[in-house]
């Protein structure tokens, strides 16, 4: 699950959200990286959970974004969330 959040178009301050599935290919993986370039992304924070976090971590690097692995801990269990795939992306 990716999430994806940049600038509004027309309200200065103001971020917009894209929130969708991406598989674990690949080639899915270099073509999210790719949109992920072209959206102006320069960080990418992924959460550590078994070795999923490990192509996309690593494709992206090579893509020169600038990957941070966060501790599955410390976004889990947060009073008033869900713990779902989607609200963990956002």
């Amino acid at each position: 699950m990716i999430c994806l959040r940049g600038p509004h178009d027309t309200i200065e301050g103001r971020r917009v959200q894209q929130v969708w599935n991406v598989a674990s290919t690949t080639n899915a993986i270099l073509e999210l990286g790719d949109r992920l370039v072209c959206q102006g992304v320069e960080r990418v924070v992924t959460e550590a959970t078994g070795n999923c976090w490990r192509p996309f971590f690593y494709l992206l690097e090579a893509r020169g974004l600038q990957c941070w692995l966060v501790n599955a801990r410390d976004v889990k269990n947060v009073p008033g969330r869900p713990k779902t795939d989607k609200p963990d992306a956002v």
